[in-house]
């Protein structure tokens, strides 16, 4: 491609890939971790409720203390990386979300990896005290693998002087607390949480931040430098209305979560090693047939993995829960495979 036209910076960078998007409906989609069910009954009526006159008019920037709303948690996290991180050190797990990098490239930050464990949990004592700023997902991506609110703290205490980041997108799958209640004592600390897949919501673009004062002001500093409005009226309605069903909340998530257990059990039987996830997928490596054969065979039997090409998960696949009949087909479509 030519790329005369580029700027030297965009020239240099290598873009986020995300999970293969197909149009065939025939398809077992396990591959992006979306929700398998619905989003809340309330959400559609609310945004039906939404699509009226007001659509001329600009949508409300719901600023209030301490809360940040924004066009999904990949935005969010990009405005933080551009607010906090931008000529810093930035110390991150070496295995996990693929996009954290991506942006330190963008943004100007030193991306520093750390080594997690050899079963991917993190080496908590090693983010302690550390030299520049912190981000973790809990749970991670694409390990599945959850800390501990008391960790989550230790880690935030020890760095005070520097912004520490957790990446909550998973947290309502997981049987550990969210961080939500350090907020108020470490000024430090950000929270992101993202709609998209506990409330169902991939389609819709809807996450929020939780900090302190100062932290959220400069969240809005970058919003304000480039678009004031980032989430329509659409999008507020129907994320008012889906963090309202706390009941449906439950509902789905317990769902979820039963059909992830139940298919790392089987999944354990058949000779896979299967982290302990606590997200809406499985991290899962076969003992004898490596990942990318698995990968490859189960796309050409209609179910789609996400597998990675890189060092220390090369032979895992990420696999989303799907509903128990998509779990079904991808069980059946492994044990042809291992046959």
């Amino acid at each position: 491609m030519n790329k005369t036209y580029w700027s030297e910076q965009i020239k240099a960078q290598t873009p986020y890939v995300a999970g293969e998007q197909p149009k065939s409906a025939d398809l077992v989609k396990l591959n992006t971790n979306e929700n398998p069910y619905p989003p809340s009954p309330r959400v559609l009526d609310a945004i039906r409720e939404a699509v009226n006159a007001d659509l001329r008019l600009y949508p409300p920037v719901p600023d209030s203390p301490g809360i940040f709303r924004g066009n999904g948690s990949d935005e969010l996290l990009a405005m933080a990386f551009i607010a906090f991180f931008n000529g810093r050190k930035l110390y991150a797990p070496d295995v996990t979300y693929s996009f954290y990098p991506v942006w330190a490239r963008m943004f100007g930050a030193e991306y520093l990896p750390i080594e997690l464990n050899r079963d991917f949990t993190v080496p908590v004592e090693r983010f302690c005290g550390v030299d520049g700023c912190v981000i973790l997902a809990n749970p991670n991506a694409p390990t599945g693998v959850a800390l501990e609110l008391r960790d989550v703290e230790r880690i935030v205490a020890s760095n005070a002087g520097h912004v520490v980041l957790i990446d909550e997108s998973y947290i309502d799958f997981a049987d550990v607390v969210s961080a939500e209640s350090l907020v108020e004592r470490y000024p430090n600390l950000l929270i992101v949480k993202t709609l998209s897949k506990s409330y169902s919501l991939a389609g819709l673009r809807a996450a929020y931040a939780k900090g302190s004062e100062e932290l959220i002001a400069g969240l809005r500093v970058v919003r304000d430098c480039f678009n004031s409005y980032t989430m329509d009226r659409l999008a507020l309605a129907g994320a008012y209305a889906a963090l309202a069903d706390t009941e449906y909340l439950a509902e789905t998530c317990g769902a979820i979560i039963a059909t992830r257990e139940q298919t790392a059990a089987t999944l354990r039987e058949m000779g896979f090693d299967v982290t302990q996830s606590s997200a809406n997928f499985v991290f899962a490596a076969h003992s004898l047939v490596p990942a990318e054969r698995l990968y490859r065979e189960l796309r050409d039997r209609g179910v789609l993995v996400r597998w990675w090409n890189l060092p220390r998960i090369e032979n895992y696949l990420r696999i989303t829960i799907g509903t128990d009949e998509s779990m079904r087909r991808l069980i059946a479509a492994l044990e042809e495979i291992l046959r």
